[in-house]
């Protein structure tokens, strides 16, 4: 095995516990957003803050779920790289890093004066690697068959937790938590160009693999910062990522001379998995024809999310599509960047296609020409 080709499974093997935290998070994460959307509605902002009200007891739903989102986060990297051992550990710690004032406290003693700001989802990150990637060595130590039934459901909780305490608390945990607080404040109210770029960035990140490891970065980021209650990011990913197959087959309704008859049946499902936020309903296009499609796509996709962040549209719910559009704080100006997202899209890629009959007709020329040669 060259060393490329272990660099690449290894980064595949990281990408895949990262994403097995991800997938255990969102359900939290989906919960936390959706009862605060709906105290929101019910109630307004001023009544979240007014005990025994009913947007009150959603508000403190929603906060339950989101506080146990980014323990769940770090937990189940631990889990994904080392299993059930490490779940307990990494939840401990990857909580014990969202408390500010425990991280406040570790830093003074280093020196690292972090304010009340907690580790966030990088420190969860830190954390679950890092438990995941010592239960698993800590593992294959060979033990007593007689203590072998008290490794697992114990000693390797216990012991991991005692060792890796200090190491989250002081080394992890601070820098981690100033990091956080730069990158909060800098996405949680955008404006001008800042946040057309943002907006740019997340968008063209979304669409330029289809679905792809690019694609569920910039997910991640979107929904990593709904436990923070920043939800600009999600609303410009979710958009983002429904614009692709959208906008083909939209392109594909449109100008059907564009595509073979057959993709055209295709345009259907690009529909459906389009309103869904599926993004990789566009890799059929995609593959068949990468020159044209992926930067149409890309266009489209950056466009309608700089839109998005530039108006301040808001989602708080981290999937569902066109599911969930009410539960944006402007569903009107989500349903319009989506548009815009589409439309550039569509126009870009119909534009850059030729009529497909005439790229057959070229190909099969070419091919009788060699015949005859």
């Amino acid at each position: 095995m060259t060393v490329t080709t272990a660099l690449s499974a290894h980064l595949a093997s990281v990408r895949r516990d990262v994403m097995t935290g991800v997938s255990f998070m969102i359900p939290f994460v989906t919960i936390g957003g959706v009862f605060f959307a709906a105290a929101h509605i019910a109630g307004g902002a001023g009544a979240l803050e007014r005990p025994g009200t009913l947007a009150w007891f959603l508000a403190e739903i929603g906060r339950a779920g989101l506080a146990f989102a980014v323990p769940a986060f770090g937990a189940y990297i631990a889990y994904g790289i080392a299993d059930r051992p490490a779940l307990a550990p990494g939840f401990v710690l990857a909580a014990l890093v969202q408390q500010g004032a425990v991280v406040e406290q570790a830093g003074r003693i280093v020196g690292i004066e972090t304010g009340q700001a907690g580790a966030g989802y990088l420190g969860a990150l830190g954390v679950g690697l890092l438990v995941g990637v010592v239960v698993a060595a800590l593992a294959r130590i060979d033990v007593p068959t007689a203590i072998e039934p008290l490794v697992p459901v114990l000693l390797l909780p216990v012991l991991v937790t005692c060792v890796l305490a200090p190491v989250v608390l002081f080394v992890l945990a601070p820098p981690l938590a100033l990091a956080m607080e730069r990158l909060t404040a800098l996405v949680r109210d955008p404006s001008g160009l800042e946040a057309i770029a943002l907006g740019a960035v997340l968008g063209a990140m979304m669409a330029v693999d289809g679905g792809g490891p690019v694609n569920k970065i910039a997910y991640v980021f979107g929904v990593t910062l709904i436990p923070e209650q920043i939800y600009a990011p999600m609303a410009a990913v979710m958009i983002a990522g429904m614009v692709p197959p959208l906008g083909l087959a939209l392109s594909n309704v449109v100008a059907p001379q564009k595509y073979p008859w057959g993709r055209y049946e295709r345009a259907r499902p690009a529909l459906a998995m389009g309103l869904s936020f599926v993004t990789e309903g566009v890799i059929p296009y995609a593959t068949a024809d990468p020159a044209r499609v992926v930067p149409s796509t890309v266009l489209g996709s950056a466009t309608a999310a700089a839109t998005a962040v530039w108006l301040g549209v808001t989602m708080p719910a981290p999937h569902g599509g066109i599911l969930v559009v009410l539960l944006a704080n402007n569903w009107i100006q989500f349903l319009a960047c989506l548009a815009v997202g589409t439309v550039v899209t569509a126009a870009v890629v119909t534009a850059l296609k030729p009529d497909y009959e005439a790229v057959s007709s070229g190909a099969r020329s070419k091919d009788r020409g060699r015949v005859t040669d």
